[in-house]
């Protein structure tokens, strides 16, 4: 099976490479960029930065700065108009997956005037303005895929939007923007990544140019990511679980995540639990249930996460798989959804929606373990508490 791979065109990863910003625009051929980004980096001083660079060398910009956390239509609808005010050849997200995929979708959206629900998959948003994307926390790997994630604001469904027009062209991947990231952030997102790089490893999709990025991925993740957590000023742990976030977002945009994913944006739309720590309520369990879909896969996974030895049968290392996940989400203190407040009836009574919604997005048929919705149901009901 031939695998197509798709890629940001630029990418440039390390200290310094947001400073970069003038030398892509000019590369690319780019003059009038909108600035998207949100209030809390706007308290941080970055976003002032990155004006200053562009005033420096002359460059025309403007700035919305409405992004909200699991950005909604409303707020794309927002920045959309500020874009329309100014001809603005391109669009720059800087910040975290928020800020990210408000920036697609206004890019995508530019010259679209249907409801954005009307792009949702198996819709695709295949065009659309140049995006360069300067990535601000350790863990969606936006920068490099072409996928967004819209909650409708009527609805409250957390829609999985695709297509190429929601690819950067640019990628500014800089460590040193991650080193004020507090714990919780760090973790949420840090396990997101760990979870891109496992479902493109045990995705029906996956191919040999995924395997090997996804392996590295969960190596360094699980390598680091307690550190990056207790030490936040660690230079070597923030470099690598921002290298091992990137690498996630260009295995699971070319290979697909699956059930954890799909299960997770309903519980993200209607209860309003960050991405992160939704995909980290899951994975435990739904890694588990999944096994006996690709065991040799994920005992491969147990094994780059140092959790099991190439002396482990494959069961064995599964079984230290599953227990050093549960591990990991204690340590971090991931909560369950009844301790993050969401009571078992309003949990109930959303499951049937739930279900019916990860199905939709189409990542649960990409599992090695398909499920029905009954089973996605009863999958729901088991992680409530557990």
């Amino acid at each position: 099976m031939t695998a197509n791979i798709n890629l940001p065109r630029i990418l440039r990863i390390g200290a310094e490479a947001s400073q970069m910003l003038p030398a892509t625009l000019k590369e690319l051929g780019l003059s009038r960029p909108l600035l998207v980004s949100d209030a809390f980096i706007v308290s941080l001083g970055w976003l002032t930065k990155l004006q200053q660079q562009l005033d420096q060398e002359g460059i025309f910009h403007r700035s919305f700065t409405g992004v909200v956390p699991d950005p909604t239509t409303d707020a794309i609808y927002e920045g959309l108009a500020v874009l329309r005010e100014n001809q603005h050849d391109c669009v720059v997200a800087l910040g975290g997956g928020s800020a990210i995929d408000t920036a697609k979708t206004i890019a995508a959206m530019a010259e679209r005037d249907q409801p954005i629900r009307h792009y949702k998959v198996p819709q695709t948003l295949d065009d659309g303005l140049p995006i360069i994307a300067i990535p601000t926390t350790a863990g969606t790997g936006s920068e490099t895929t072409r996928v967004a994630v819209i909650t409708d604001t009527e609805t409250h469904e957390k829609m999985l939007c695709m297509g190429f027009g929601l690819m950067p062209v640019a990628a500014l991947v800089d460590f040193e923007l991650t080193m004020t990231m507090p714990l919780r952030l760090t973790a949420d997102t840090g396990i997101d990544s760990l979870c891109h790089a496992l479902e493109a490893y045990v995705s029906r999709r996956a191919n040999p140019f995924t395997d090997t990025i996804a392996l590295a991925s969960m190596t360094a993740i699980a390598k680091h990511l307690r550190t990056a957590c207790r030490e936040p000023d660690n230079r070597v742990a923030r470099e690598a679980m921002m290298l091992a976030a990137t690498q996630g977002g260009i295995a699971f945009s070319n290979a697909s995540v699956t059930l954890i994913h799909g299960m997770s944006r309903p519980i993200g739309g209607l209860f309003h639990v960050p991405h992160g720590m939704s995909n980290a309520m899951l994975l435990p369990a739904i890694t588990e249930w999944s096994i006996s879909g690709a065991p040799s896969r994920y005992a491969d996974c147990a094994r780059a996460m140092q959790l099991a030895n190439a002396s482990d049968s494959d069961d064995q290392a599964n079984q230290k798989l599953v227990a050093g996940l549960r591990q990991l989400c204690a340590d971090l203190q991931v909560p369950t959804p009844a301790s993050f407040g969401i009571s078992n009836e309003e949990w109930r009574q959303a499951i049937p929606t739930m279900a019916q919604q990860a199905l939709n997005s189409g990542s649960p048929a990409n599992n090695p373990r398909i499920p029905n919705a009954e089973q996605i149901a009863e999958l729901y009901q088991g992680v409530w508490t557990n």
